[in-house]
């Protein structure tokens, strides 16, 4: 089918994640980003526009203007948290492209009764429309061969065990820049540079913040 997401060249087919995440283990957050970048292949960082979101996207927009960033915007986002995105998209001049679900808030309450609790059976369903056919449907059309993410170790159990680069299912590279970061480092990239910040962000998907929407043990 065309519109799949293409299988990665030989170079980046044959790369050696093992070596490589042992190289990069000592270098700083934004030498990683230019080793992702140093690949020269299409290229893309996502943001959900939630707690830290700003550091990712002030250190990729410093070292390469105009890179895509893709946002899966889910329809329940609070006001602030629309603010927010407004407002760095502005300040950082972000080349944004926006996915939303194919089915409206407004039709998702009704059909669920509004977000589904966690337990309930409807709730993998909710995230499949809501952010993993959007996130999906963004990689058939943007055809990303290396995905640049803001992940860190500490802010779920399953993160504890990533690597800084990997291969995702769908075949491209993912890296992960700020993996090793601490919450008190991110803090003060965003005092150091006066970035805002989102500490009230929601993802429906998730219920708590500890808990994995889907998108980084599926893709």
């Amino acid at each position: 089918m065309h519109n799949q997401t293409p299988a990665l060249d030989n170079h980046l087919a044959d790369l050696d994640l093992v070596k490589i995440n042992a190289e990069l283990a000592g270098k700083s957050a934004q030498d990683i980003i230019r080793w992702a970048i140093g690949l020269d292949r299409r290229t893309i960082t996502t943001t959900t526009f939630g707690d830290h979101s700003a550091v990712l996207l002030h250190m990729v927009s410093r070292i390469q203007y105009n890179m895509k960033v893709l946002w899966i915007d889910t329809g329940y986002n609070s006001s602030a948290t629309y603010r927010f995105a407004n407002k760095l998209i502005n300040n950082l001049d972000l080349n944004i492209d926006v996915f939303t679900p194919l089915i409206t808030t407004a039709r998702l309450n009704v059909m669920m009764g509004g977000i589904p609790d966690v337990d309930d059976p409807l709730h993998e369903e909710f995230t499949q429309q809501v952010k993993l056919e959007p996130f999906k449907r963004a990689t058939d059309t943007l055809k990303p061969e290396v995905w640049i993410t803001g992940i860190r170790k500490d802010q779920t159990e399953f993160r504890k065990s990533l690597e800084i680069v990997s291969r995702t299912k769908e075949g491209f590279i993912k890296v992960a820049p700020l993996l090793n970061w601490s919450e008190q480092e991110m803090d003060a990239y965003l005092a150091e540079y006066q970035l805002p910040n989102e500490p009230d962000y929601f993802d429906p998907t998730k219920a708590h913040e500890t808990r994995e929407c889907g998108l980084h043990t599926k893709f």
